[in-house]
């Protein structure tokens, strides 16, 4: 049941519109963060559409954005994992 759980919350995230909206938020362009990460913009938009992400890009995306998008999977911890992870 757990497993079933968290595969359910894992579909609901999709870190590429999460990525789109904190742009957004940020009143920032595509071709701004395009620029920062040496894409082409056509790349960026690719990123908007993905459900998942590779770690080091999202890492590269969270330091250019000034924003930790890890919380959004971390946030789908129970209290009891973030402890265990935390140690």
């Amino acid at each position: 049941m757990v497993c079933a759980f968290f595969m359910e919350d894992q579909q609901n995230l999709h870190i590429g519109k999460q990525i789109k909206n904190e742009l957004q938020r940020q009143e920032r362009t595509v071709t701004w963060l395009a620029h920062q990460l040496c894409y082409e913009r056509t790349n960026v938009y690719s990123i908007f559409r993905r459900k998942s992400i590779d770690a080091e890009l999202l890492l590269r995306i969270s330091q250019i954005l000034h924003f930790n998008f890890f919380t959004f999977y971390t946030n789908q911890l129970s209290p009891t994992d973030r402890d265990y992870f935390s140690t």
